[in-house]
């Protein structure tokens, strides 16, 4: 095994970059393959310096361009799953995703940087056995903005293409981080306390910069779904779940969703889920008030107009007089007796109750090792579907 912490600690950069691993044909052994995102140019002494050169090859010459490849071998293979030991070394490198084929698996994980108590996530995809490319997306991070520390936290899991989840990731938090800046302004506005003392006019607002979180999610959640509707035509016929959590300073926590996505929360021992599964038969009345139905053919499951397993999601333009795309929004405090926070799509669910999930996070106190198990557990259950699971871990 080559010498990953020198290697890696020498293409540290604020630019990303990936590992991608390939399985060798008959082989329960596959090969790491180093991709970086810097041009050729720039990249090649960077590599000679850390692990050496390895060009790549004719085959993969189209797709690698000018990036530069570089093998490693895996350091160990279990069952049908993967299984990264001594996975601590990626602390050496920025990455913005480890992808794994056989199953194919992309994890990745970070931490705040402000505030008393440290909260780390790691995040953890899995394709499923469908014959066409991953439809889960996510979203990860902590950002800074006018003094306020927010961790991002979001799964997107499509249906028909993967154009709308896609989109959901690029857009849905800006847009609702605009909504909250266009709230806060108005209520600014409407709430200034003028006052005159020593001849002097005073101008102070009552209202605080994350003023109305509920409605700016609302709202940024009706305009997403308004974005996708008008761009159908670029974005196709398919939809997506979604369940978002906003963690502010640390101590508030926002979590809204639309779908069968869900999030759950661990605090002094108990298992709280933050979502709402949508599902056809729990808004029936609704589905057929909006000229739609109910049926459980073709299969087993519940279905709007035969179609789709859940009641509310973003885009689905055909489906879209049944459907709604408002979300359930929930908040609690995060304090010194939360332990943890787990976002997943249905993938995980359909195999796994709440507290199996809990119980088996709990076990694990990386967050990237908890969210890749969970995943690897769920597809060792025969979950057919895409797996994606976030797990965010805070301590006092």
């Amino acid at each position: 095994m080559p010498d990953l912490s020198r290697g890696l600690t020498n293409l540290q950069s604020d630019r990303p970059t990936s590992l991608v691993l390939l399985p060798t044909r008959n082989s329960l052994s596959p090969r790491f393959h180093f991709v970086s995102k810097y041009p050729s140019s720039d990249f090649k002494p960077r590599l000679e310096r850390g692990l050496g050169n390895r060009p790549t090859d004719a085959s993969r010459q189209s797709s690698a361009r000018s990036f530069r490849f570089l093998e490693l071998e895996l350091c160990q293979s279990i069952g049908d799953g993967i299984e990264l030991c001594g996975i601590s070394w990626i602390r050496y490198a920025v990455f913005s995703s480890i992808k794994l084929a056989g199953p194919s698996l992309t994890v990745g994980k970070g931490r705040n940087s402000k505030g008393r108590s440290t909260i780390s996530y790691g995040f953890s995809l899995l394709k499923g056995a469908a014959d066409h490319p991953i439809e889960d997306y996510h979203v990860a991070k902590f950002i800074h903005t006018r003094d306020q520390e927010l961790g991002l936290f979001a799964i997107f899991d499509g249906h028909l293409g993967d154009s709308v989840p896609a989109y959901l990731q690029e857009h849905l938090f800006t847009n609702i981080l605009e909504e909250v800046m266009s709230t806060a302004l108005c209520s600014i506005v409407k709430n200034l306390l003028i006052y005159k003392w020593k001849n002097v006019v005073y101008v102070r607002s009552q209202k605080e910069f994350w003023n109305d979180p509920d409605t700016a999610i609302r709202s940024a959640y009706e305009k997403t779904d308004n974005e996708i509707l008008s761009h159908s035509s670029d974005l196709g016929r398919g939809g997506s779940t979604a369940v978002t959590a906003i963690l502010v300073n640390g101590t508030k926590l926002w979590v809204a969703n639309v779908g069968d996505s869900r999030a759950v929360l661990a605090r002094r021992g108990e298992v709280i889920q933050m979502s709402t599964d949508h599902d056809p038969n729990s808004e029936r009345e609704s589905i057929e008030t909006r000229g739609g139905f109910v049926s459980n053919m073709p299969g087993d499951v519940a279905r709007v107009n035969g179609q789709l397993a859940v009641s509310r999601a973003f885009g689905d333009k055909s489906l879209k007089t049944q459907l709604r795309s408002d979300p359930d929004i929930r908040v609690e405090d995060a304090n010194s007796e939360t332990e943890l926070l787990i976002l997943a799509s249905d993938g995980l669910w359909k195999v796994m109750s709440n507290q199996e999930a809990v119980d088996l996070a709990r076990k694990v106190k990386n967050p990237l090792a908890a969210a890749r198990r969970l995943t690897l557990e769920a597809f060792k259950r025969e979950s057919k579907d895409d797996i994606s699971c976030i797990v965010v871990r805070f301590k006092a």
